[in-house]
C-alpha cells in the first residue's frame, strides 16, 4: 500500500496524465476495488469491465479529488468506492434494464430456518459467492441497501425504478440470499459427511 506521501506524489503526477503513475495507482488500489466491483456481478469478466471502467473515470477526473478528512488514504479509497460503486449502477443500467420490473413471483417460498451456528461459520467468501448468486435487479437493490447504505429513496433514484419496486427487491433479494445460503449449507454438510 501507498504511503500518503507516495499518493499524493501519484495523484499529482495522474493529474498530469502519467502513465507510470496511473500504473501504480491501479496496482495500489486493484485488490480493493476489485471487492466492490465483484459484489454486484457474478461474472468474473464483466467484474473486471467495471473495474477498468471505474479506474478510467478515477484517472479522468483525478484532478478533481481532493481529501474528505485528514487521512489521505482512507478519503481516496472512500473517492475511489463511490466511483467504483457509480460505474456498477452504470454497468447494471446498461445491461439489466430490462430486468429492474419487479413482478410478483409464482412460487411462494416456504424456508426452513436457517440456525445461528450455521451463519456463522460462513465465510466471507461464501457470503459474496451467494451474493452473486442473485439475480441481477436483485443483487443491485442488496448492495445498495445493506452493503454501501442507501435509502430505497436514493436506490430509485440511481436505478430509475419506483420505492416500491426498490423495496420489493431488496425483501426478494433476502429470501433469495436465505434460499441460496440454506442450500450451500446443506451441501456442504453432505460433503463432509462421506
Amino acid at each position: 500500500m501507498l504511503s500518503a506521501e507516495e499518493l499524493t506524489f501519484h495523484v499529482e503526477a495522474c493529474s498530469r496524465n502519467s502513465r507510470e503513475s496511473q500504473k501504480i495507482i491501479y496496482g495500489s488500489f486493484y485488490g480493493y476495488a476489485m471487492a466492490i466491483c465483484d459484489r454486484y456481478t457474478n461474472k468474473q469478466e464483466d467484474a473486471v469491465e467495471i473495474l477498468n471502467d471505474g479506474f478510467l473515470k478515477v484517472f479522468k477526473d483525478i484532478h478533481n479529488f481532493k481529501p474528505a478528512y485528514a487521512d489521505l488514504i482512507s478519503s481516496f479509497k472512500g473517492w475511489l468506492r463511490k466511483i467504483m460503486i457509480y460505474t456498477a449502477i452504470d454497468h447494471f443500467r446498461k445491461h439489466h434494464k430490462h430486468q429492474l420490473v419487479s413482478k410478483l413471483d409464482d412460487v411462494t417460498y416456504q424456508l426452513p430456518p436457517v440456525y445461528d451456528d450455521a451463519v456463522d461459520k460462513l465465510s466471507y467468501e461464501e457470503i459474496i459467492r451467494a451474493v452473486q448468486e442473485l439475480s441481477p435487479a436483485y443483487r443491485a437493490v442488496f448492495n445498495l441497501f445493506v452493503i454501501e447504505g442507501l435509502s430505497h429513496e436514493e436506490i430509485a433514484e440511481h436505478l430509475g425504478i419506483s420505492t416500491g419496486t426498490s423495496k420489493s427487491n431488496l425483501f426478494k433479494a433476502r429470501l433469495q440470499l436465505q434460499k441460496i445460503l440454506f442450500k450451500n449449507y446443506h451441501i456442504q454438510v453432505a460433503k463432509n459427511a462421506v
